[in-house]
């Protein structure tokens, strides 16, 4: 038998923006991508901003990791995120 290289189906587009919409603070849509070390870059930010939180500086965190989910989001509907960290295309 012949073994072929077959590329698994891409990660879904939609599926990713979703999730960095609606849960990208903690960094879902980039642990769904492959993207580890943003992924938890995200969660620990929004975990010390929540504990920050009776601080000042912890509700900037909080604020800036639900920010940057929602601007990867839009990114990944837009298409300027097209590829999971394989390099695999996402697929619409």
């Amino acid at each position: 038998t012949t073994v072929t290289n077959v590329k698994p189906a891409g990660k879904s587009k939609i599926i990713a923006a979703l999730l960095g919409i609606f849960l990208g603070q903690w960094g879902v849509h980039n642990f769904y991508l492959g993207y580890t070390g943003k992924a938890v870059a995200q969660l620990l930010l929004s975990i010390f901003g929540y504990i920050l939180l009776f601080v000042v500086v912890g509700f900037f965190m909080v604020a800036a990791a639900g920010i940057w989910g929602l601007i990867e989001g839009i990114m990944i509907l837009s298409g300027s995120i097209n590829t999971d960290a394989n390099g695999n295309p996402l697929r619409d």
